[in-house]
């Protein structure tokens, strides 16, 4: 098959890329972006002055999502998404929603420098709070008409750090829900990503076409047992919230590797009253997640480990309680992306296989919403949310090569 005539400007994409590394980074290689910071609101500044050199339409909707259009498909054509987030976890990685908006940002340059006319409009997007420092997936919900309106009432929570945020940006938490798209003018929506974890690199495999997006289920869990003085309490009479806990975590592991293997089990914090080297635990607190790539067996492992949970407080004389923190329901993309995307890979000589991923992305949200896809490119020794995040930069090109291709092969059949 011959390769494809059109390509990226791959000397223009790494002075990008190289340009936005320099906002927020930090002494160790990597970037602090966090949603609505004033490193991110300089990285939306540098996205706009780039948006308006490429002579895109700049449109910024009441979500805070900033993005470009090139008007390649006629007044009356439906728009083609593209992008993913500039803002970043605490001292992240450079790669990570970087390269998925600054590679649709170079496809949009280059179809609008070939003077191409498509069957649909391109808008390269930039999302709002992606990785979920107020809330995740922010500006790709409020574009969905998805959004928790929690951040505009104080029932669980004091969001008004998060609305005072939102105001600094010229986000309005009254009028975010006019964010909401109409689907009907949307065809579709395409997102290159780093993978990640560690299967393309290991595998040796230039590109991934991700089949699906597990779902993930967040449960605060609380251990109630009984303070006590250490030295005095006799065996049979402690209710060691501590103890309970950590026998349930144990257990919980043990769970997910016979009967999960395709899922993740994870806890990762542990709150200990009254927290003295002294005193038995009384309480113990520990938020625990559930990912898996399928909707029923996620509900079934997750019901599963709490009643694990409930076994051990009663094994142990403790009170037992739990809240349901978040609940992301998996997805399956698009199968006429997909296959875009491995006819792309065909055209730029990419060796590529189907995946599933582990990390949730702005394409979980846009899916059914429309037709969704993602491209992912390798991450070497499967690093991310860290300095250590590295993707070589042959695969950045490779990937944007294959995104590029992909947007020319949907705008014939969306």
């Amino acid at each position: 098959m011959k390769s494809p005539k059109l390509t990226i400007n791959a000397a223009r994409l790494e002075q990008d890329f190289n340009e936005l590394a320099e906002i927020g980074a930090t002494v160790d290689g990597g970037v602090s972006r966090l949603a609505l910071s004033n490193e991110d609101l300089l990285a939306r500044a540098w996205f706009a002055d780039r948006l308006d050199a490429a002579g895109l339409h700049m449109r910024d909707d009441d979500a805070g999502n900033l993005s470009g259009v090139l008007m390649c498909g006629g007044p009356k054509a439906r728009t083609l998404i593209l992008g993913s987030h500039l803002d970043s976890v605490p001292n992240g990685g450079r790669y990570d929603g970087s390269i998925g908006v600054l590679a649709a940002l170079e496809c949009a340059r280059v179809i609008k420098a070939a003077g191409l006319k498509l069957r649909v409009n391109l808008e390269v997007i930039n999302f709002t709070d992606e990785e979920g420092c107020w809330q995740s997936l922010f500006g790709s919900r409020g574009l969905t008409g998805n959004l928790h309106e929690n951040y505009t009432i104080d029932k669980d929570a004091d969001y008004g750090p998060f609305r005072a945020a939102l105001f600094r940006a010229g986000i309005r938490p009254a009028d975010v829900a006019n964010a909401r798209r109409d689907p009907k003018t949307v065809a579709g929506y395409l997102e290159l990503h780093i993978e990640q974890g560690y299967r393309l690199d290991r595998d040796g495999v230039e590109i991934g076409v991700v089949s699906g997006i597990v779902g993930r289920a967040t449960h605060q869990v609380i251990f109630h047992g009984q303070a006590s003085h250490s030295g005095t309490t006799e065996r049979e009479r402690r209710r060691d919230a501590l103890l309970g806990a950590s026998q349930f975590i144990v257990l919980a592991h043990e769970l997910w590797r016979d009967r999960y293997p395709e899922g993740v089990f994870t806890c990762g914090n542990l709150q200990v009253g009254p927290g003295a080297f002294n005193i038995i635990p009384n309480e113990t607190r520990l938020t625990i997640e559930c990912r898996h790539p399928d909707a029923d067996t996620l509900a079934q492992m997750q019901d599963e480990i709490l009643d694990l949970a409930r076994q051990q407080a009663a094994a142990h004389g403790l009170f037992f309680t739990s809240r349901r923190m978040a609940q992301m329901p998996a997805v399956n993309l698009d199968d006429q992306v997909i296959g875009a995307i491995e006819q792309a890979c065909e055209l730029c000589q990419a060796s590529h296989t189907r995946l599933i991923s582990y990390a949730g992305h702005d394409a979980q949200m846009m899916t059914g919403f429309t037709p969704s896809g993602m491209i992912f490119v390798p991450s070497v020794g499967g690093i991310s949310h860290s300095p250590r995040e590295f993707t070589h930069w042959e695969h950045v090109v490779k990937g944007a090569n294959v995104m590029l291709q992909t947007i020319l092969l949907l705008a014939k059949r969306l």
